[in-house]
């Protein structure tokens, strides 16, 4: 068994080289984040309601996208009842809204549930999700979700940008 010593030593060298890899991680983040929409996206809200991203922005300069995986993740389900409390903060810099895969009937009877108070859409029937990178699908054509956030920028001419992006993933920090 190691001394109090070598574990300390080794977790400093870990420490470092998980710095290292994590600067990286966010240059690459960066670079992937820059991006324009070519498009304006149509999303249903909990009424059925049809509403584009460009209006998601309300009278705010920044959107807020968090790409949630929908009802049957638990994690996501954790990270949004954890939003709940705190998105009137967010909403001081710019709008927030969370993005559902499922159909809307299933995000509007889930989302209602959970008693969620901020803007929750679904994106069936957009490509929304698989053009911002939160959507791969196989080489056999099955696709996958994954969770993270988006941060948008809505420029003076009109034209959409994401500027900032991130993944959730269970082991988050």
């Amino acid at each position: 068994m190691s001394n109090k010593e070598d574990i300390q030593k080794e977790l400093q060298t870990l420490n470092e080289e998980y710095e290292k890899i994590r600067k990286k991680m966010l240059g690459l983040k960066s670079e992937l984040a820059e991006m324009t929409l070519d498009g304006d996206y149509e999303f249903t809200g909990r009424d059925g309601e049809k509403v584009k991203l460009s209006e998601m922005f309300g009278d705010k300069k920044y959107l807020y996208t968090v790409h949630n995986m929908g009802k049957g993740c638990s994690y996501c389900t954790m990270w949004a009842d954890g939003f709940n409390s705190n998105y009137t903060y967010i909403e001081k810099k710019g709008s927030f809204v969370l993005i559902s895969p499922d159909a809307p009937d299933v995000m509007t009877e889930f989302t209602n549930s959970r008693d969620w108070k901020f803007k929750c859409y679904s994106s069936e029937g957009n490509t929304f999700t698989k053009d911002v990178g939160f959507y791969v699908e196989n080489e056999e054509g099955k696709g996958h979700v994954y969770p993270g956030v988006s941060a948008f920028e809505k420029l003076d001419d009109g034209t959409i940008k994401r500027v900032a992006l991130d993944y959730f993933a269970p082991t988050d920090e």
